[in-house]
């Protein structure tokens, strides 16, 4: 019998970005009820993941204070209604990780596991995690949709599964076949920001949806 493979996770304690882990240890002190450790992927199990949802790093108040992915801030608001209103979620999205709420068929992690100042992530710090976000996309059986949140998303994406950016350049929307039939399809990241300034709005995150649905079923 084959063993299912098993995704590398750092430490909590992990120490392999400097920059970061000394922001995590000022945390620490600074808000000693938050989570304050890498944050765990959130989703369904290996097996049943057909559609992999790929962000940039956990925010400081939002999932590197509860420990699940985009819980806890705007961006989470966006995404989880999202996947509620298209049947990849059920459940009450409430804002911290025991609200019940439950993926199906889909998995959400993060390129970069740890919180960065200033929500600003530096070269080597993508680099250096993209061991750990290869190895996890490697666990997915049956992966049939990856959905990257963001230029930088996409770029670690690509990384992870060895390819070049220059084939496959972000667009909102943009789907590209993968040489692994995999299809790589790109959103702007749901971020306040970009939401508050209509570069994407509530609409434009659903039609995204709407498509990988049908790439899915």
């Amino acid at each position: 019998m084959i063993q299912p493979l098993k995704a590398e996770f750092p430490s909590p304690d992990c120490a392999l970005c400097p920059r970061l882990a000394q922001f995590r240890c000022d945390n620490q002190a600074a808000y000693p009820a938050f989570f304050n450790a890498p944050v765990p992927s959130f989703g369904d199990e290996p097996e049943n993941v057909r559609l992999l949802i790929v962000g940039m790093a956990p925010g400081l108040k939002g999932a590197n204070c509860t420990g699940r992915p985009f819980t806890g801030d705007y961006a989470g608001d966006l995404l989880y209604e999202t996947l509620l209103s298209h049947g990849l979620a059920s459940g009450n999205y409430d804002k911290h990780p025991d609200d019940g709420l439950t993926l199906h068929g889909c998995l959400i992690t993060n390129a970069v596991k740890c919180v960065p100042p200033q929500n600003k992530l530096t070269g080597p710090e993508v680099n250096t995690c993209n061991d750990f976000l290869e190895s996890e996309i490697k666990t997915f059986p049956n992966l049939r949709c990856i959905l990257t949140l963001g230029l930088l998303a996409h770029g670690a994406t690509l990384k992870a599964l060895g390819e070049k950016k220059a084939p496959y350049k972000f667009a909102h929307n943009a789907h590209h076949t993968l040489p692994n039939g995999v299809i790589l399809v790109n959103s702007y990241h749901c971020s306040r920001y970009n939401t508050n300034t209509g570069r994407l709005t509530t609409a434009m995150f659903n039609d995204v949806f709407d498509g990988i649905k049908s790439l899915i079923e």
